[in-house]
């Protein structure tokens, strides 16, 4: 396992600072510390090409709007992977462009539904695995449970120190090393 948190880790000042500071840059440098030491690659990231190939794979089943398909993509990868709108849409406004996909206007939403050639294509990948299946040891692209709670616990303490006060603060500081020591009990007992 790559490095460990330093300093004042989890507490106030690991944050960025008190009540009303946003957090700082060592937030973002805590989130990146955090991935990196559970994010063990097995193989390539999710890039472009999933995009594409997941939302092939989904419009197979059935129409959807573009959030339905961000969503569906998070809830089947059991929450490894979320594209963004921003990988999503483009990918949409390709494939309509390639004649794969065509979108018709329903409450207020654009649905999006395979072409003929779409279907084709999707029949073509329909044997490989789907792109939110991809993984390495331990679940959906290499993320098992211990480490999406590690970074779910992360989240968390992250909106206690945004929104939180002091006090709040420093339970969820008490409560962050309870959980640390806990854990190393559990390797303890092994």
């Amino acid at each position: 396992m790559g490095g460990s948190f330093t300093g004042d880790g989890f507490g106030a000042r690991g944050f960025g600072g008190g009540r009303g500071m946003g957090p700082g840059p060592q937030l973002a440098d805590a989130f990146e510390q955090l991935r990196g030491m559970f994010e063990q690659r097995v193989g390539p990231r999710a890039g472009r090409g999933d995009v594409r190939a997941a939302v092939l794979a989904l419009l197979a089943e059935r129409p959807m709007h573009g959030y339905q398909i961000i969503a569906e993509i998070e809830q089947r990868s059991g929450g490894a992977w979320r594209p963004s709108a921003g990988s999503v849409y483009p990918t949409l406004q390709l494939l309509a462009d390639e004649g794969l996909i065509e979108s018709e206007a329903a409450e207020g939403r654009k649905t999006y539904s395979l072409t003929t050639a779409g279907r084709a294509e999707a029949e073509a990948a329909a044997g490989k695995a789907a792109p939110w299946a991809a993984s390495g040891p331990g679940g959906p692209l290499g993320m098992g449970p211990l480490p999406k709670a590690g970074i779910d616990l992360a989240h968390a303490a992250a909106q206690v120190q945004r929104t939180g006060t002091p006090e709040q603060v420093q339970e969820a500081v008490n409560a962050l090393d309870e959980a640390r020591r806990r854990l190393y009990a559990i390797l303890a007992q092994g």
